[in-house]
């Protein structure tokens, strides 16, 4: 049956209604500290591309392409089973590459990676990576285990649909005009 208001069915109401619940009282989730504590496991995230030092720049750039990524974590031997020892970002093409006018195609990886990169491991809170992020000024923080094997990268992105996924109600109900009112993405 069709909602009078709407003309939608019931059915389709009641599921995106179901979208916004939290828990079985309905009521939405209050910001406090207990979410910032959450592990950064918590946080959706996919495995990262990974490459060695020798690998090149051209290679890493058409990976990030493909898998609509920001960032390759290099490691010495080019797998996850070695150790990071450099982070190569869309940061690095544009001042490393682009601006000193060098060529992607002959240039290796270790030649314009940030090297050593600040890591996280994953028993770290949503807190301390947003710290890492502030108070750094970067996009993307390596999540490593205890021998700085590459584990995930956390991305300014997963932490926003970490944030939308806890309040959905506030964040996806802003009014038209508000969202209309914002340029660029």
């Amino acid at each position: 049956m069709a909602d009078e208001r709407t003309g939608f069915p019931d059915a389709l109401e009641y599921q995106d209604e179901a979208y916004f619940d939290r828990g079985g009282d309905g009521e939405p989730r209050p910001f406090d500290t207990t979410l910032l504590r959450e592990p950064a496991t918590s946080l959706k995230t996919r495995k990262p591309i990974v490459m060695g030092t020798s690998d090149s720049v051209t290679d890493a750039m058409r990976a990030m392409k493909a898998e609509h990524r920001g960032v390759v974590l290099v490691t010495e031997d080019g797998g996850p089973g070695s150790a990071i020892v450099g982070i190569f970002t869309e940061r690095d093409v544009l001042f490393r590459i682009v601006d000193g006018g060098r060529n992607p195609a002959v240039l290796a990886l270790g030649d314009v990676m940030t090297p050593d990169p600040e890591c996280l491991s994953d028993d770290q809170s949503v807190a301390e990576v947003l710290t890492q992020m502030s108070v750094g000024g970067y996009r993307h923080v390596p999540i490593v285990d205890p021998s700085r094997r590459p584990v995930f990268v956390v991305s300014v992105k997963d932490v926003v649909q970490f944030l939308v996924d806890a309040f959905p109600r506030e964040i996806l109900n802003l009014s038209s005009d508000r969202q209309r009112q914002r340029e660029g993405g």
